[in-house]
């Protein structure tokens, strides 16, 4: 059981009802509470969860339909992110309980504040590491509007601007990052066909390629439900279109792909995370045609030719620069 969902089982008595758990972990914690329902933005959590309590769960950017009396808020990185689910939480709930619970290394303390906008924030509870907070609401805001919640700006590029528009908890939220900026200076010479921009975010991977490529079909794929939002508002924006999913890794992605293109991502919550990244390098092979080819940014201290050379193929680095590296190799 995620030491979080441990704290809040120590207030059991409070969750016996129809409770909404956002962004809850996939452990047996719907098991325990069995009115409440979960709301889910990342594609892995909600398909542990789905398998194992099917309907209880939705998936999306959106608080879910149906009816609570309380929610609980597991409290995510972004302070953006927490704004508005709490806003969205909130909104549903005039004169209902709220509660945020998360690990005090996370900013549990820092964050508690943010209730301070309905109503007298009140710690409960403290342990695991983690803490538990509540506010009844004394002022339900109105429902907020996501997309009023954008960062926009523009990239100054060789074959025109691109216009991008980042959701709250996407990474790089509102800027370039410099990992991305280098690998967008080698996207030439791809070869042409099925495309791959894994772990999309934003989308300006796979808006720069599309739009460089544009006979190739391009699938845009992220584990979370707010970037792929944000790849699909980019896509717009630019006037482009590619097919754009949520899967939790490279294995959701298809097959015969000519080119997997990708940023990958390390970062879960408060903790460092190389699976997903070691998991593209060891299954890329298998999502790519003969031919095919990967190419990927990374930070210069990670030890990944070794692992590409072992998976997939010759790697070679194409490129290196404020502390990253471009990498490629081709499926033979």
């Amino acid at each position: 059981m995620d030491p979080r969902s441990e704290v809040l089982l120590r207030q059991a008595e409070l969750f016996q009802g129809p409770v909404m758990l956002a962004g809850l972990p996939a452990d047996d914690l719907l098991g325990t509470l069995p009115k409440a329902r979960g709301w889910s933005w990342h594609a892995g959590e909600q398909a542990a969860l789905d398998a194992r309590f099917p309907g209880r769960c939705d998936f999306g950017t959106t608080a879910p339909e149906s009816e609570f009396i309380a929610a609980v808020l597991f409290l995510p990185k972004s302070r953006e992110l927490t704004d508005y689910l709490l806003a969205a939480l909130a909104a549903r709930l005039p004169a209902g309980e709220l509660f945020l619970v998360g690990e005090k290394r996370g900013g549990i303390e820092r964050a508690a504040k943010q209730l301070a906008a309905f109503g007298k924030p009140r710690k409960l509870d403290s342990a695991r590491h983690c803490q538990l907070w509540r506010v009844s609401i004394e002022q339900p805001p109105a429902a907020p509007d996501l997309e009023s919640l954008a960062q926009r700006y523009r990239l100054e590029l060789a074959d025109g601007p691109l216009e991008v528009i980042s959701l709250p908890g996407v990474f790089s939220h509102g800027r370039l990052d410099r990992g991305t900026a280098l690998l967008l200076q080698q996207l030439d010479g791809l070869p042409g066909g099925h495309m791959l921009d894994f772990g999309c975010g934003a989308g300006v991977l796979g808006a720069v390629l599309k739009r460089r490529y544009p006979q190739s079909r391009l699938t845009m794929l992220d584990v979370d439900a707010f970037a792929a939002a944000s790849s699909r508002l980019t896509l717009a924006a630019n006037g482009l279109e590619a097919d754009v999913m949520t899967a939790d890794g490279i294995h959701g992605a298809p097959e015969g792909l000519s080119a997997i293109v990708s940023n990958p991502p390390f970062h879960q919550g408060v903790h460092t995370d190389y699976q997903a990244s070691e998991d593209l390098l060891h299954e890329a092979v298998a999502h790519l045609q003969r031919g095919g080819e990967l190419r990927l940014v990374a930070n210069s201290f990670l030890k990944y030719p070794p692992l590409i050379e072992r998976y997939l193929g010759p790697c070679r680095t194409l490129a290196e620069g404020d502390g990253f590296r471009i990498y490629s190799a081709r499926h033979s």
